[in-house]
């Protein structure tokens, strides 16, 4: 999840962990375990004297229904879009030979959030080897001498 409220997930918040029971509203995107993971969008919620909720596939199709209590429906977070480095300084583990790289996630709906991208020495290597790679790759373009 990006930490924040969705377009697509109006019903969840930052508040919210992942033990937290999923209410979807109208509009929501929702996966339905009942429907071997069918994603839809909620188009009618339970009411009085109705049991069920409604959904339909985002590009349009047929409805299906699921239960009032929402317990075989679940979110569906924001798509990953691009990580980049976060400006914050690297670490490197001794004992544990890793080197840490704090990244910014970002999300298809706007949203972020930091992580941790953990590489082994051999990672590092191939790395180190790539960045200089794309910098000799800049600086053709650039019309260097690369």
């Amino acid at each position: 999840m990006t930490g924040r409220a969705t377009p697509h997930l109006p019903s969840q918040g930052a508040e919210l962990g992942t033990a937290a029971p999923f209410y979807p509203r109208l509009g929501d995107l929702a996966r339905d375990t009942a429907r071997d993971g069918r994603i839809g969008v909620v188009v009618a919620l339970p009411r009085t004297g109705t049991t069920t909720y409604h959904l339909r596939p985002p590009g349009g199709g047929d409805e299906w229904s699921a239960p009032v209590d929402g317990t075989t429906l679940q979110p569906v977070p924001a798509q990953v879009t691009h990580i980049t480095p976060a400006k914050r300084d690297v670490v490197y583990d001794h004992r544990a030979q890793q080197g840490a790289l704090p990244v910014i996630v970002h999300y298809e709906d706007g949203g972020t959030s930091e992580a941790v991208l953990v590489l082994t020495p051999g990672q590092l290597e191939l790395y180190a080897y790539q960045v200089g790679r794309i910098i000799e790759l800049r600086e053709k373009a650039r019309g260097g001498t690369a």
